[in-house]
């Protein structure tokens, strides 16, 4: 997953509007036409659309600059002038687009989906709209209209049922290859895992849900410390939160706490969400050892526990997973 790719900024540009045509009507046998001049053709829209063949923003990383067609101007005998060629932008589904003061213009939902970012320039109106009783000749017409142009920011958020939040090693990459066919790169330093990881989770009777492994926590992601940003964006579009606190911890029930207060710093709607708390690593513990662990949790949050290396409690969590999505 080292192509993961979740940001992207590009310089966008809609085309302009063709002019108007000023064009009057001279033949052999009407000395005296009138005007003709078609309307010029509206310039390419700046459109993106969803496509759910594409899973990052990978495509678009090294694309700096995307222009729509200009309209053709119109020309006489009323012939409007051709429209610019839109321009697409084909982007995972998840996608969010945002301008340069950072209110969203977009969000793809659906594969096919398409939202117009930028719109093409009007094309401007021949002179033959511009005949009157005291102006039968008129010799304008409008300019068409300028096209829009700015920057544009795309931001890829993982859609998953459930989004796995822990401090870095706290064995979510483990758990994520333990129950998916999904192989994230595993070390042990601080960011193990620097990119998002999506894994398909087969339940009972050929059901499945998606698993996302968010990069790792710490505090003071919410200020945008380490990777901050970056993984709290993901984790606003997962269904169902797992939480996951190592059977090393020094603090089962503080470590959780600090996980939970940086979503809400981040984004208090997160708490609002269904969760499950977890304590990975299990194989580590003895009975005595998992009975303190739970009593430092209230009733409404005691821990489930499992080994993704062994094995124990997989399918308990899974049950718990598959009860809270359907429920």
């Amino acid at each position: 997953m080292s192509n993961f790719v979740d940001y992207v900024k590009i310089h966008c540009k809609s085309g302009h509007g063709g002019a108007g045509s000023t064009h009057l009507r001279r033949e052999k046998y009407i000395p005296k036409g009138g005007p003709d001049g078609g309307d010029g053709g509206r310039g390419g829209h700046v459109i993106m659309k969803g496509n759910a063949h594409e899973w990052t923003l990978l495509p678009l990383r090294y694309t700096r600059h995307i222009k729509a067609e200009r309209g053709q101007n119109g020309a006489k005998n009323q012939l409007t002038g051709a429209y610019g060629d839109d321009i697409y932008i084909e982007v995972p589904i998840g996608t969010i687009a945002k301008n340069e003061e950072g209110e969203v213009v977009g969000e793809i939902m659906e594969d096919g989906q398409e939202i117009i970012l930028m719109e093409g320039g009007k094309g401007g109106k021949g002179n033959e709209h511009f005949k009157s009783s005291t102006n039968q000749t008129p010799r304008f017409a409008q300019p068409g209209m300028d096209g829009q142009e700015g920057y544009i920011v795309f931001e890829l958020k993982i859609l998953a049922d459930v989004g796995l939040v822990g401090f870095p090693n706290a064995g979510k990459s483990t758990l994520l290859s333990s129950v998916s066919a999904a192989k994230p790169k595993i070390a042990n330093y601080a960011f193990t895992t620097l990119t998002p990881n999506l894994g398909i989770v087969d339940y009972r009777n050929y059901k499945s849900f998606v698993m996302a492994d968010i990069p790792g926590i710490i505090e003071g992601a919410a200020e945008g410390k380490g990777l901050g940003h970056r993984f709290l964006r993901h984790i606003e579009r997962n269904s169902i939160l797992l939480f996951l606190i190592p059977a090393d911890s020094e603090s089962h029930f503080q470590e959780f706490k600090i996980l939970e207060n940086e979503l809400k710093e981040y984004n208090p709607e997160l708490l609002d969400k269904d969760f499950i708390v977890s304590i990975s690593k299990s194989d580590l513990l003895d009975d005595e050892l998992r009975k303190e662990i739970s009593k430092e949790f209230p009733e409404n949050k005691k821990p489930l526990f499992f080994s993704g290396v062994t094995g124990e409690g997989l399918m308990e969590l899974k049950d718990a997973i598959w009860k809270q999505l359907h429920g």
